[in-house]
């Protein structure tokens, strides 16, 4: 006997498979991650949707849900220019990003956009915190964020 919550799925159109797929919590997926995995998936109904938490990769503690990257294609974004685009994901994050989230990179695409190039370029290295003291860079507050400005 099938489970309850696979039951739609025997209803639904093959198209909808891959969107109802990942619209499920990930496995270890922490909660400000699956956040917005689900308010971006609610919102945008992606055709592809990654959400990598990078935090790891700057001088936070350990477990911290600071730094994400957000691959998402959408048909929402067609005809919207990519600063539409941002804003759109960014008032759909609002309350992650005026609370936990510190950075939020950002890849949106077109679904035909992403059939066309489904690759993006690795997040850079980190330059803040406790890492680059030191390295001619100097960290400056503003409006509760950080901004780093080299001094080269």
């Amino acid at each position: 006997m099938l489970p309850a919550r696979l039951l739609p799925l025997l209803r639904a159109p093959l198209q909808l498979l891959p969107r109802l797929a990942s619209s499920t919590p990930m496995a270890g997926e922490k909660p400000v991650e699956a956040s917005i995995r689900s308010k971006l998936q609610r919102e945008l109904e992606p055709t592809h949707l990654e959400v990598r938490n990078e935090s790891h990769q700057h001088a936070v503690p350990p477990g911290a849900e600071t730094h994400f990257k957000v691959v998402i294609a959408s048909s929402r974004f067609a005809g919207l220019p990519l600063l539409q685009r941002h804003r759109l994901v960014n008032e759909i994050l609002q309350a992650e990003l005026a609370g936990p989230v510190h950075a939020l990179s950002i890849h949106a695409k077109t679904p035909e956009q992403w059939d066309q190039n489904a690759s993006m370029s690795p997040s850079p290295a980190c330059l803040g915190g406790s890492r680059e003291k030191g390295r001619g860079l100097r960290k400056e507050q503003d409006v509760g964020r950080t901004v780093l400005i080299a001094l080269d």
